[in-house]
């Protein structure tokens, strides 16, 4: 699936099952926890916090896929093609860290 194909299914569900957008506002307040969940997952399965036992059955991707959800979502709200936010995103990158993470010798 594209981004493009991404952000029409997610309005399409938005238009039939989800009734609505939330406002950009709950949006907003919506990815952060969700990001909130992957740094959770993260940092007890990854990191030096303990897993409980009730997060050991956590799905990271889905979890991952809730922040896309939301992300998309604000996108569609805010008229932002993230194909295109990407592609120019990538291009930027590409130009300022041509040789800035060559040359960092906390890479080697």
């Amino acid at each position: 699936m594209t981004l493009e194909e991404a952000q029409k299914q997610v309005d399409t569900w938005i238009q039939t099952v989800g009734v609505r957008y939330f406002s950009e506002l709950t949006n907003m307040a919506m990815l952060t926890e969700e990001v909130g969940e992957v740094a959770r997952i993260i940092a007890r399965r990854y990191g030096e916090q303990s897993e409980k036992e009730s997060d050991k059955q956590k799905d990271l991707g889905d979890e991952m896929a809730d922040v896309l959800f939301v992300l998309i979502c604000l996108a569609n709200q805010t008229g932002v093609n993230l194909t295109e936010a990407l592609e120019k995103n990538m291009q930027k990158k590409s130009i300022r860290d041509a040789e800035r993470h060559h040359n960092n010798p906390k890479l080697k």
